[in-house]
């Protein structure tokens, strides 16, 4: 018998060592299970998820101090804990991880050369930054590798060879569209169309059933053919030595297809939907046998949370008999936000990301004495003449220092092996010297030019080559006003490099550009003979001309530049603090740096870029991880299958399809209490949006019932907002408090929690199971005493309760309407609304025809192909099926008094004005 004629399969596991072990015997029923998931309604910031339970300790087991517990040693402070339930079907569980796969051998039947028809059915995260094969006879090693299919950052991607290397491959591949987790994929290559061509294509669909939408076709000159390797055919296969590592899907695998031809006969057809847990051999409907290798699984267990125990309190009874341990894990935000250390500035995080020789970020206290490098085995810089923590105002640095009249400075560098070098420092110099300064000197050994040194002054930006007696073998003076002037008032970097230009003779630059990108890119070059030479040393030595000049983040590198060009760009956009970049690469960017975190995106529509980011200041991680929901406008929340995050981005919350459709009048499935509120907790109607650093944006409603008019005058009086966020430029200050507005002021009753007993309604199990954090739930047949219409919410967060034989979610809700967005011309979505219309005449409940008059704002629209369309009136919704104008007068007259005729100018009109009357059919 199956759930709830049964007791409910709730499984819970302790990862003990590195293997998950079955600890369900000893939580005691006597305390259901609590889940707490997501955030309480619809603020910025998302709660640890909270699981709460009760565990038999009355052997020891679960005291970690305890020498006689079978689990000595291996639990403890944040031990990680799953809760899962059993699901409606089974899936390949895939880790992600190389070893993890399942695999069958090759045969005869799968060395098809000729037209082919992949197809696969998956659940996965297909739009960050990072590469999945899915199914393929593609080899780890070039040489057999026939063709795979695969997704990377939100794109699918078919690659085939007809030889079986890379040199010998082709490839097509097209973006997602946004807001897929399952999903079905479809690549179908015509070898040759008949026209002396062949046709890759690319398709998706919602399941592997159909129907597949095309998402991408070429028809290519000449016809291909696909190479016969050896290689099993593999769910999935990976190539970790990729710029980016090929690796397996991390995820699901429902289903997949092989056929040979185009809609042709299946060679391959695994279906796990139907496969009992553990299983890891089968024969698939064509008659392949599958093997599970490594970690992966065959399961149907659905996770409803995955969390840390931090602590395991000991309790027992007066009798020293009932003895217990009252767990509440928590997930990854707990811990993310204990301790609360800053991340580093983005200039300190990203240069040692490129290898330097050296590296002195020169971010240290007022009180420093020396500034020491985090490079192991380089000894600090020898300096006089320093105020440090004197500038804060570089946004990809910590403060940074001041030079005094008289300052030096002298560093040593590690001498590498390998041939040029290149020598990087950020500075700020307002004033341009009027005489010629030294801005930055680099000694050099192996090579006849042994000291570099890039000179300053009004009349120009000097490159200078000197040998060992401190003679110039070449040199030259850039004398460009634009680049001079380039030079100072504004933060630059200077980069001093050589590069190798033929024949014995080496090139030696000096660029510098504008970190905020508005003074362009200068350089100024001269050519020398002899080596290249490595950097052993810098040093500077500065008077009264450089007072007040700020400098910074000074690194050294053995890499060569490539003519003019520099050969190291590590500085790029973390000077500025990656100012610009989009909220979704932003959340990217920190997941690749925090190696620990495993962040992964839910994006919705592509051709919606995420907001701008402002600059990234040094912060704690969660901090600045919540920055981009604050901006953006998704939801930050956690996994519930691994411990790591799931960002959903604005676009994803917009225009969503119905994930939970309830009925109340359906047995058991919307628990007590329904219960609207009408208050204004979470109105806002005077917002006021600033960008840290800039200027602000403010948006109000100035009428209407949530306006801030006196209640007397039909508003609800001000309820003012004024919100800080991270933004790239000023101007988005004023949308986004818009947005915010729209939010704060619309105009619907709350209803703060859905209640849904799955015990009452077991068939809503799949549907609920399949609900995550921000999706969409309605609730059809309201009770007669509310509004009539369908109730439509999102879902914030929940609460969820598993017992023995109940099984309750209340669901934190906030209304869903806002979320629904113009798209342009979208048949629905696409429509204009009036700004007012009315009712010129009375009606009753069975008329079917309105007359309806336009007090402001765009007519309504008379063409047929537009209706039927949804009409509110006096919070009922009605089908209007055919709309005229030809009953309206606008009564537009030219005399005072009498009706005149046409040639007087009154003449009847059906078009234009802003009081019309409408017949409305049908409603």
């Amino acid at each position: 018998m199956a759930f709830p004629d049964s007791v409910l399969d709730v499984r819970t596991e302790l990862l003990i060592g590195v293997v998950w072990t079955d600890i369900t015997d000893d939580v005691y029923t006597r305390s259901p299970i609590t889940i707490e998931r997501g955030r309480k309604d619809e603020g910025t910031r998302t709660d640890p998820t909270k699981v709460s339970l009760q565990l038999n300790n009355r052997l020891g087991k679960y005291s970690p101090r305890n020498p006689m517990s079978p689990y000595y040693g291996l639990i403890g402070r944040n031990t990680p804990i799953r809760i899962s339930v059993p699901g409606p079907e089974s899936y390949l569980a895939l880790t992600g991880e190389q070893a993890d796969i399942a695999t069958t051998p090759d045969t005869a039947a799968l060395d098809i050369t000729g037209d082919l028809d992949v197809r696969i059915e998956a659940t996965g995260d297909w739009y960050g930054p990072r590469s999945q094969a899915l199914i393929g006879k593609w080899s780890s090693t070039d040489g057999q590798r026939s063709w795979i299919l695969r997704t990377f950052d939100g794109a699918l991607i078919f690659n085939w060879t007809t030889g079986g290397t890379d040199a010998t491959g082709s490839f097509i591949q097209k973006a997602l569209p946004g807001g897929l987790t399952r999903a079905a994929f479809r690549a179908t290559l015509d070898v040759t169309d008949g026209a002396g061509g062949h046709v890759p294509s690319l398709y998706w669909a919602e399941s592997l059933d159909g129907p597949w939408t095309l998402l991408s076709t070429a028809v290519l000159p000449g016809t291909t053919s696909i190479f016969n390797s050896t290689t099993a055919l593999e769910l999935c296969p990976s190539v970790p030595t990729t710029t980016f590592p090929r690796l397996p899907v991390r995820g699901r695998v429902h289903r997949a297809e092989v056929r040979s031809g185009i809609g042709g006969t299946a060679v391959a057809a695994p279906d796990f939907r139907g496969l009992a847990e553990g299983t890891t051999s089968f024969a698939d409907g064509a008659g392949r046998t599958w093997s599970t290798t490594g970690d992966a699984r065959i399961t149907d267990r659905e996770y409803r949370a995955y969390a840390e125990v931090s602590s395991w309190p000991a309790r027992w009874d007066i009798s020293g008999e009932d003895v217990y341990v009252p767990i509440e894990a928590a997930g990854i935000g707990r811990r993310l936000g204990q301790g609360k250390k800053p991340l580093a500035s983005t200039l300190r995080r990203r240069v040692p990301s490129g290898d330097p020789l050296a590296y002195w970020p020169l971010e240290e206290g007022k009180d420093a004495t020396r500034a020491y490098s985090p490079v192991p085995d380089v000894t600090p810089l020898t300096i006089t003449g320093f105020d440090f923590a004197a500038e804060d105002t570089l946004a990809g640095s910590s403060p940074l220092p001041k030079l005094r009249n008289q300052a030096k400075l002298r560093g040593t560098i590690p001498r590498s092996t390998a041939s040029g070098w290149h020598v990087e420092m950020v500075y700020k110099l307002d004033t341009m010297p009027a005489s010629q300064t030294e801005i930055m000197r680099v000694t050099v050994a192996g090579s006849t030019m042994r000291t570099a040194v890039v000179y300053a002054s009004t009349a120009g930006i000097r490159i200078e080559a000197q040998d060992s007696t401190g003679d110039v073998l070449a040199f030259f003076l850039y004398t460009d006003p634009t680049a001079i002037a380039a030079f100072t008032g504004s933060w630059n970097r200077l980069q001093i490099y050589v590069s190798d230009a033929g024949g014995g003779t080496t090139r030696l630059s000096a660029a510098w550009r504008d970190v905020a990108g508005t003074g362009g890119y200068s350089r100024a070059s001269t050519i020398y003979t002899g080596a290249l030479g490595a950097a052993v040393g810098v040093a500077g030595d500065w008077a009264a001309a450089t007072e007040g000049m700020v400098l910074g983040h000074l690194a050294a590198f053995d890499t060569a530049g490539s003519g003019t060009a520099p050969g190291v760009t590590i500085y790029e956009s973390a000077d500025d603090g990656f100012t610009g970049e989009t909220a979704l690469a932003r959340l990217d960017r920190l997941a690749q740096e925090e190696t620990a975190l495993d962040l992964v995106r839910l994006d919705g529509d592509a051709t919606r870029p995420s907001e701008l980011m402002g600059p990234q200041r040094p912060a704690p991680l969660l901090d600045l991880l919540e920055e981009v929901p604050a901006t953006d406008g998704g939801i930050l929340y956690e996994h519930r299958e691994r411990l790591g995050l799931v960002y959903r981005d604005r676009s994803s919350l917009e225009n969503q399809p119905v994930a939970l459709a309830l009925d109340y009048l359906a047995d058991g499935e919307v628990g007590p209490p329904l219960e609207p509120v009408e208050d204004d907790q979470t109105v806002r109607n005077d917002v006021t949006v600033k960008r840290d650093g800039g200027s602000e944006g403010r948006a109000v409603l100035e009428s209407g019932p949530m306006s801030v008019l006196p209640p007397e005058e039909g508003g609800i009086g001000p309820v003012e907002e004024s919100v800080t966020l991270s933004l790239a430029l000023d101007t988005q200050a004023q949308q986004i408090a818009g947005w915010r507005l729209g939010l704060g002021t619309w105009d619907e009753a709350r209803y703060p929690t859905v209640h849904v007993m799955l015990h009452a309604a077991p068939h809503l199990i799949p549907d609920v199971l399949a609900m995550e954090i921000g999706d969409r739930l309605t609730i059809s047949n309201p009770p007669p005493w509310l509004p009539p219409e369908t109730i439509d919410q999102l879902a914030q967060g929940y609460t969820e309760i598993l017992d023995q034989y109940t099984w309750d979610l209340w669901f934190n809700c906030t209304p869903a309407g806002p979320w629904t967005v113009a798209i342009l011309e979208d048949p629905v979505l696409g429509r204009l609304d009036t700004d007012g219309s009315e009712l010129a005449a009375a009606v009753d409940a069975d008329d079917t025809e309105l007359l309806v008059t336009v007090t402001a704002g765009p007519l309504w629209t008379t063409d047929p192909i537009q209706t039927p369309l949804d009409v509110r009136a006096g919070g009922e919704v009605m089908t209007a099926t055919r709309i005229t104008g030809d009953v309206e007068d606008q009564f537009r007259r030219t005399v005072t008094s009498g009706w005149g005729t046409a040639d007087s100018g009154q003449a009847w009109t059906t078009a234009g004005g802003s009081a019309s009357d409408y017949s409305v059919q049908g409603a």
